[in-house]
């Protein structure tokens, strides 16, 4: 069975193809770039993603990446297995059903294609976007199928492992009702939000806070992409949209009723706000399992060079690790606060070094 990666093709120089690439080179693996977009290519080799491939040196391969959209895997799987580009094939793509059963009516060799997907992404596109530390700690799922060969399956564990993810072998029905659920519906729930914006006065974007910000972060993806994706996994996407909706529409009711006097209609709006404490508090934490509770200390920062430095500085000081960090800035002034996410017993011992050294702590 295959345990090294000597040389990998990747197949798309988009945002993972290219983060896949970056991370393969940092390892020392010898990559080999395609995409039909010349340019995209140029940029990824000029950001050290790679060589461009040219098809025609007969060179085979270890694995070949295929970083295309959904629907366009299965046609590429069988044109590269067509030239025998390569010994083992994988595809990064989102959704796991359609490009399988598509792969399958093509009549493409299932023994030498693992499915996988990395749950990473971010909300920019392209190879400007990609980084070599994208999938480092991330679930990567993995769906061979009952003919994927043992060979297939170690090859692509064994990208999994240079790209530093963490492998999750999972049945692609079973995948493409999960990322229904924790992606593909969040980011249509999200765009619905953002769009309530496009339309919105100046003095409600005035007042717009993080709030909004984190809903609609994500919203913020490309629509042709996303159309890909959503079209490959339409039913589960839609079944998750259609709950949401459900309670979407019992909240709104209950408001109006609420607003005409209704007092016990708050009672419902209640148990929907807990049930999404609850689901959110079932989300895993930064190394997988339960998320730990983490005290936040918030700290007044300046709008210049250096700032944020200068708090990690206090912070590895006095030994208290930082386990998150964001940043929202005061409209038209020129500071922000800076919210630390520490170990509760780490919080005191960082809000007195912080005092003690002149740092505005509220």
């Amino acid at each position: 069975m295959a345990s090294e990666l000597r040389t990998v093709l990747v197949v798309g120089t988009g945002l993972i193809g290219t983060s896949v690439a970056l991370a393969l080179r940092r390892r020392g693996v010898r990559v080999l770039l395609a995409d039909r977009d010349q340019g995209a290519v140029r940029l990824a080799r000029e950001l050290g993603a790679g060589e461009e491939w040219d098809g025609a040196s007969g060179a085979r391969a270890d694995l070949a990446v295929v970083a295309v959209p959904p629907g366009h895997v299965a046609a590429q799987l069988l044109d590269l297995q067509g030239r025998d580009v390569a010994a083992c094939y994988t595809d990064v793509a989102s959704v796991k059903v359609e490009p399988i059963e598509q792969a399958a009516r093509l009549g493409c060799d299932l023994s030498s294609y693992v499915a996988s997907h990395p749950l990473a992404g971010r909300e920019r596109s392209g190879p400007g976007a990609a980084r070599a530390e994208l999938f480092l700690g991330r679930p990567w799922a993995l769906c061979p199928t009952e003919e994927s060969s043992a060979e297939a399956r170690a090859t692509v564990l064994r990208l999994v492992e240079l790209c530093g993810a963490n492998p999750v072998e999972v049945d692609a029905a079973e995948h493409d009702r999960a990322v229904a659920v924790v992606s593909h519906a969040p980011h249509v729930a999200a765009s619905a939000v953002a769009a309530r914006l496009a339309d919105a006065p100046d003095v409600a974007l005035g007042l717009a806070g993080q709030g909004v910000r984190d809903v609609t972060r994500i919203a913020g993806g490309d629509p042709a992409l996303w159309l890909g994706i959503l079209s490959g996994n339409a039913d589960p996407v839609a079944e998750v949209l259609e709950a949401v909706s459900r309670d979407l529409a019992e909240a709104a009711s209950a408001l109006r009723a609420l607003a005409g006097g209704d007092g016990t209609a708050g009672e419902d709006i209640t148990q929907l706000l807990k049930r999404g404490v609850a689901g959110h508090g079932r989300i895993p934490g930064k190394h997988g399992g339960p998320a730990p509770a983490y005290v936040v200390v918030q700290v007044i920062i300046g709008d210049r060079p250096g700032q944020l430095a200068k708090l990690f500085q206090v912070c590895d000081e006095v030994g208290v690790n930082v386990e998150d960090v964001r940043l929202e800035h005061a409209p038209g002034l020129p500071l922000g606060v800076a919210e630390v996410a520490v170990q509760p017993a780490a919080a005191p011992v960082l809000t007195r070094a912080l005092h003690e050294r002149g740092w505005q702590v509220p």
